[in-house]
Parts: C-alpha cells; sequence; structure tokens
C-alpha cells in the first residue's frame, strides 16, 4: 500500500516537472497533479493494453513508433478527465509522456534506493543472493 503511495506521489512529482519543461502541458496546483497521477495510472492500467493491442499491426509497421501516439492518447484522455490539467498542442502530445516516464522513473527509483524496506526492496549482492546480516 505504501508503495503504490510512493509510486502516485512520485509521479505526481514529475508531472511537475513535466508542466516546468514541456511547453503546452499545464497543471493548476498539487492537488490536480496528485489526481492526474491516478488517473494517468488507471488509464494507462486499463485503456492503454487495449489501444495497444488494437493498434499492434500499425505499431508493428512503424517500428514501435506508433507507440509514442498511444502515450500521447492516454496522457491527453487523463487531461480530459482530471480539472487543472490541460495538454495542448503536438509537442505536449508527444513529448510530455516521454519526459513524464523519465521522470517518474528517475523519482521512483530514488525513493527506491533511499527505502527500500518502503518500497519492498531487498539488497542483493552481485550472486544474486540476499546478504547476510
Amino acid at each position: 500500500m505504501l508503495g503504490t503511495f510512493l509510486t502516485a506521489i512520485a509521479t505526481a512529482l514529475s508531472l511537475l516537472i513535466v508542466d516546468l519543461v514541456v511547453p503546452g502541458v499545464n497543471i493548476a496546483n498539487f492537488p490536480a497533479a496528485i489526481v492526474a497521477a491516478l488517473v494517468i495510472g488507471l488509464i494507462n492500467g486499463s485503456v492503454k493494453p487495449v489501444l495497444s493491442t488494437l493498434s499492434l499491426p500499425l505499431n508493428f509497421l512503424t517500428l514501435g513508433t506508433f507507440s509514442l501516439v498511444i502515450n500521447g492518447l492516454c496522457f491527453w484522455l487523463a487531461a480530459l478527465l482530471v480539472p487543472g490539467f490541460a495538454v495542448r498542442g503536438i509537442i505536449a502530445f508527444l513529448l510530455g509522456p516521454v519526459i513524464l516516464s523519465f521522470a517518474s522513473t528517475f523519482i521512483n527509483n530514488y525513493f527506491a534506493e533511499k527505502n527500500p524496506a518502503l518500497t519492498g526492496s531487498q539488497d542483493v549482492n552481485t550472486k544474486g543472493e540476499l546478504p547476510s546480516r
């Protein structure tokens, strides 16, 4: 449960970074970012797999590049559903999810490195064994 909460917070912070970096992405405040993070998580867990499956032939023809469009559609759909979160323009549509992914990965890895007990991670040595304590 705590890991899910930290992931939502990390995604909300990442959305605020996207707001600063990508022109056309606007987030009104931190509560809107938290709601947007939760909605993005729900959309990525429910709508995105369906869209990815339906667009598989087109994704194959474009050598995976069409995945950027699918990510943009999910990002834009979340903006439609959350008041205080807006995505305007093709740059925001395509670049917003990419920056969100990088920032979210960085922040989640930071949380996992600083607090492995909170995120469920454990120390593993180079042989794949748990350390002896």
